[in-house]
């Protein structure tokens, strides 16, 4: 029987390209980004886990058309806000409340220039991703209210001839989300802290 030649060192088992390896380095190195940069724009700790799952799925699918020498964060990113994206038609599909798909984009536009290169810059992304959190676990008229008054910038007086309510109770209830959001995001961090 004659001897099968020896393998070659750029022989990869089951179907894997030599550049495997330094993939799967990059791709573990930009775990936590990832997994920041998808919790920001995906309320619900399920949802997010589950969009990082695909996410993650989608990245190994694609390796082969990632350029080494250019910047996989961006480009792990970039197909994370598309899964993203596919993860708010699908919940659209099932009349689940979530924040407005411009919204997130709106938020993933300010996150695709942070880099996380400083323990400063990963405080203020974990201080967004808190407040993501808060803001989810608001109500859906609470959700509405600021996202009228802070992201839409309308006006107290406009907000309350369209709700049919007086300017004083809106700035009331403002204060009172406000300050829920201020305790649950400081509770948040805390926690954030701990692990």
């Amino acid at each position: 029987m004659p001897n099968a030649p020896a393998p070659s060192p750029n022989d990869q088992p089951d179907g894997q390209s030599p550049h495997d390896g330094r993939f799967v380095a990059l791709l573990t190195e930009c775990q936590t980004q990832l997994r920041m940069y998808v919790r920001a724009l995906m309320p619900g700790e399920q949802n997010a886990a589950d969009v990082i799952q695909q996410t993650n799925a989608t990245i190994w699918e694609k390796r082969n058309s990632f350029e080494f020498g250019t910047n996989f964060t961006a480009w792990a990113f970039a197909i994370a806000r598309y899964e993203v994206l596919n993860e708010r038609k699908r919940q659209a599909r099932s009349n689940s409340l979530q924040f407005s798909t411009e919204l997130a984009e709106t938020i993933a536009a300010e996150l695709d220039s942070d880099q996380f290169s400083s323990k400063a810059e990963q405080l203020q992304y974990s201080k967004r991703e808190a407040l993501k959190h808060c803001v989810g676990a608001l109500d859906e008229q609470q959700q509405q209210l600021l996202e009228d008054r802070y992201r839409n910038e309308k006006r107290l007086s406009e907000l309350a001839q369209t709700l049919q309510r007086p300017v004083g109770s809106l700035k009331v209830s403002l204060h009172r989300i406000r300050q829920r959001l201020a305790k649950c995001i400081e509770l948040r961090l805390a926690n954030m802290g701990d692990h």
